[in-house]
This record gives C-alpha cells, sequence and structure tokens, in this order.
C-alpha cells in the first residue's frame, strides 16, 4: 500500500513539474516574441498613437543608418518615448538615445545642446535638428538627415500669383513652410526683368496667376521643360466676376495644350452636398476618386476640394505622356457661365465627373532627363485657407516629390494632433453635476438602508 502511495505521489509530482516546465517555456517564449516583435493596436479615432503611412514608409526603407538622440531630464524620457519607441520599433537601421544633459554634460555639450528636450537625427556626417517632439518634425529631420543634395522649388511671381510670403488665406507661406519641413529650399523669382528659369530650380510652380503672362515668360517655361525642367500650373478659370477679375493667360494655356492638356473655360460646381459637411460651397468641389498614377496611389478613399476650379481633357501627344490624376464626382457639372455671381445648371452643362488635374512626362530625348508637368484647375486648393483641408496637403507634396523624382516620399504624411474637447452647454453641465454628485449616490445609499433593513 506505501509503495502504492508512493508510485502515485512520484507520478502527480512528475505531472506537476511536468506542467509547470510547460507554462515557463511558453511564458518565456511569450516573452521573447513580445520583446522582437513589439505589436500594438492602436483604438483612438484619429490614430493618435500610430504612425504615419510616410514616417513608416520611410525608416522601413533606410539604406544607412539613423540615430536619433533625445536630450531632456530623466524624468521627462518616458514622454519622449511614447513616440520615439514606435519609430525604434520599424527598422534595426534606426536607434533611438537618451541623454539626460545633466549627468552627461560633456555629451550635451559636444552636441551643442542649449535647451532641454532637444532632438537631433544623425546619419552619417550629417545632422539634423528636429524643432519639437511630434512626429511631422521627427520624421522631416530623418528625411533632411537621409537625403544628399539641394532640391529647390520656385515659385514664378509678377503676375498676379499667390505669395509664399503671404501668410493670410490667399497666401503659400503653409505650402512653403511645408516643403521646407521636406528637405526643399523655397524661392521665389520673376520672369519679367529676366525671361529664365535659373539652373538650380529643382521644381518650379505657377500659382494661379491673374494676368496674362508675356511671350518670353511663357517661351522660358517652355525651354525649361523641353529642357527636363519640372513645372508645378495651378491656374484658375477666367472668372469675371467684380474682383475675380482673371486673365484667359491664353498663351500658356495654348502651349499646355501642345502638350496634351486642354484648360476648359468653364467653372465645375458640386451639387452633391457633400461639401457642405465641410464648411464648403457648391464652387469647392470635392474629389475622393484618383487613378493609378505614382502622385495619387497613395491618396485611396482621402477627399480632397479644389475651389473655383476648371476642367481639363487630357490627351497624349508625340514628345508626351499625359495621365489623368482625379476627378469630381458623377454630381458635378462645369458651367461656361463666367461672369454671374450665381450659376443655376442648364442643359448645355457638360456633367460629371471631370478631370481636374493631370501629368504630363515630356520625352527630351535624353536618358534619365525627361520633363515633368502637374497642371491643377485650380489655385487656391493649396492656399492656406485649403492647404490644411483633409488630403490637400498630402496631394500637394506628393506633386513636389514626383516632380523631383522622389518617389519615395509619396505617401501619407503625419497629421497635427485633434483638440477633441467636449464642450457641454450650462444646462447640460448642471445636468451631469446632479446626475454624478446627487442622484448616483443617493441610489448607492438608499439601495444600502433597503439591503440592510431586509437582512435585519
Amino acid at each position: 500500500m506505501k509503495e502504492w502511495m508512493k508510485a502515485r505521489q512520484t507520478k502527480y509530482t512528475a505531472y506537476v513539474a511536468a506542467y509547470v516546465i510547460v507554462v515557463l517555456a511558453v511564458l518565456s517564449i511569450v516573452n521573447f516574441l513580445a520583446n522582437r516583435h513589439n505589436k500594438s493596436y492602436d483604438s483612438t479615432a484619429n490614430k493618435r498613437y500610430s504612425l504615419a503611412d510616410q514616417t513608416t514608409k520611410v525608416v522601413k526603407n533606410l539604406k544607412q543608418d539613423v540615430k536619433v538622440t533625445y536630450y531632456d531630464a530623466t524624468s521627462r524620457f518616458q514622454q519622449a518615448k511614447d513616440l520615439l519607441d514606435r519609430y525604434d520599433t520599424l527598422s534595426p537601421r534606426l536607434k533611438v538615445e537618451y541623454v539626460d544633459p545633466y549627468k552627461k554634460p560633456q555629451v550635451a555639450r559636444a552636441a551643442g545642446v542649449r535647451t532641454e528636450g532637444t532632438i537631433h537625427v544623425e546619419s552619417g556626417a550629417k545632422r539634423e535638428e528636429a524643432r519639437s517632439l511630434t512626429e511631422e518634425e521627427i520624421t522631416g529631420a530623418i528625411i533632411r538627415a537621409i537625403k544628399t543634395g539641394d532640391r529647390k522649388v520656385c515659385f514664378i511671381k509678377g503676375s498676379g500669383e499667390h505669395s509664399i510670403d503671404e501668410t493670410g488665406r490667399d497666401g503659400y507661406s503653409q505650402f512653403k513652410d511645408s516643403l521646407e519641413k521636406s528637405n526643399y529650399k523655397t524661392q521665389s523669382i520673376s520672369l519679367l526683368e529676366k525671361p529664365e528659369i535659373p539652373a538650380d530650380c529643382t521644381v518650379t510652380v505657377i500659382g494661379g496667376p491673374r494676368r496674362d503672362y508675356l511671350a518670353p515668360a511663357v517661351d522660358a517655361v517652355r525651354k525649361y521643360v523641353e529642357n527636363g525642367g519640372r513645372l508645378a500650373v495651378f491656374l484658375d478659370p477666367p472668372l469675371k466676376m467684380g474682383r475675380e477679375e482673371i486673365d484667359e493667360n491664353a498663351a500658356l494655356v495654348q502651349m499646355l495644350e501642345k502638350w496634351g492638356v486642354t484648360l476648359n473655360k468653364n467653372l465645375v460646381l458640386d451639387t452633391s452636398g457633400i461639401g457642405q459637411l465641410f464648411g464648403l460651397s457648391a464652387a469647392a468641389p470635392l474629389v475622393a476618386s484618383y487613378e493609378y498614377h505614382p502622385i495619387v496611389r497613395e491618396m485611396r478613399d482621402i477627399a480632397t476640394a479644389f475651389p473655383l476650379a476648371r476642367s481639363l481633357e487630357t490627351k497624349s501627344g508625340d514628345k508626351t505622356t499625359v495621365d489623368k490624376l482625379f476627378s469630381t464626382t458623377e454630381n458635378s457639372f462645369a458651367t461656361e457661365n463666367l461672369s454671374s455671381p450665381e450659376v443655376k445648371q442648364s442643359p448645355k452643362d457638360k456633367k460629371g465627373p471631370l478631370t481636374l488635374g493631370a501629368a504630363i512626362t515630356y520625352n527630351t530625348g535624353k536618358e534619365n532627363n525627361n520633363g515633368r508637368v502637374v497642371v491643377v484647375g485650380s489655385s487656391s486648393w493649396v492656399a492656406n485657407g485649403f492647404f490644411r483641408f483633409n488630403g490637400n496637403r498630402d496631394l500637394a507634396l506628393n506633386m513636389a516629390n514626383w516632380l523631383s523624382s522622389d518617389e519615395d516620399l509619396i505617401s501619407i504624411r503625419p497629421k497635427e494632433q485633434q483638440d477633441r474637447r467636449l464642450n457641454m452647454t450650462r444646462r447640460q453641465m448642471s445636468t451631469v453635476f446632479y446626475l454624478s454628485v446627487l442622484l448616483l449616490p443617493l441610489i448607492a445609499v438608499v439601495s444600502g438602508i433597503t439591503v440592510w433593513w431586509r437582512r435585519r
């Protein structure tokens, strides 16, 4: 009997030991995999704790080592780790280091750190600084650190174009700032004194001229593209309504028509009513359908808006390949009535979908030196008043990336954090107060007294 009990105990002991070993092995494997593959799920509405497509694309495709160093007091490391650790898990080529300037003053002094919260991004001998602890700034610093060579975007001025120095609703200052964060230099140039586009202009922008371009200026633009230059043309319809007096710019339009893009003399209106949900009028048609061109391939169903737009017709030629980029919905139409502020749809109006943007590749005959042109029938869509609308900024920067042959940067960029506040009226606040401070505690007290009375 004793031998049987002893054998039984030995058997159970073996079972328990095996069970413990299996559990420990499973836990060890799970812990190992968790350390090697740091995964998380972001359930916030605006994906606050997820990195943007551009960040993921840039970091995962790193060809050289990148080091991100955060300088601050040790007590504030955690707030930086919430963001920087997400970068660290994307690629083995990116390393994050945290330095306390008070504990390692010699390291901070050698790096030229003067303020807490400084972020340096280094790649080889190149070092860039992120101006704040945000994804947009850090990703921008990484792009500047890994990209070699100067890229300059030149904005033509002198014929009533949008100004990159204007901070008002009609200015291009936000477009300029976003380009500079993406490793582009910006400059305004004039073709009036000297009709020639400088050779160091990687991309040239014609941003909504209100007056006609003179023949020498148009010839300068034509020669620039035919020699491999990169051009963006944002041209409004020739409106004749009060202050909206815009010239037809016939010479510029004819040049684009020879390259395969015809700019129609019309105004596109959206009758779907969806734009009203965003506070837009019918004169700012929404676009949510894109072609399969590198510029718009990543846009998916992200809406963009184009105020005071004209439609385009496209046709490839002997030296040009023309691709449509995006079009309006079926609930839109184009009117040729450009002089009346009140427009009603008529049977003569062309119905949607209507093309608003196109890309041209000009064959110069030289290898790897083709000209590129982007044409959009609106200029205010990248002005300050609309630049931050939904996908407008992404689309504008994707155009700049394609024109400068930086296709690897084309993607959806980091979004600004949303301030999702709960606004309540005084009556609603009073209701919440009485429910939480008076009613709920009273219910708990009454329930307790009732239970006590029944068990008494």
